[in-house]
């Protein structure tokens, strides 16, 4: 259950795909062929991670500071 309190799906995990935006250091995770319009987009409590929902499933999900999270370092 969400903090919402409404159960999201995960559709298309056969077509996951990744992208990283060096520059301000954010990790999108894909869910589907191609980039969606979301209906609504919810943010984690501390606010660097943003779920982004379309018909009641995640479409994609943002990590923002990803390098510090996962504590690499990009070059």
């Amino acid at each position: 259950m969400s903090e919402t309190g409404r159960d999201y799906i995960v559709r298309d995990l056969d077509k996951v795909w990744f992208e990283y935006d060096k520059q301000n250091d954010i990790l999108y995770i894909n869910f589907g062929e191609a980039i969606e319009d979301a209906d609504e987009e919810i943010l984690s409590g501390d606010g660097d991670i943003a779920f982004r929902i379309k018909e009641g499933r995640i479409i994609s999900i943002m990590i923002m500071g990803f390098s510090s999270k996962a504590g690499i370092t990009v070059l």
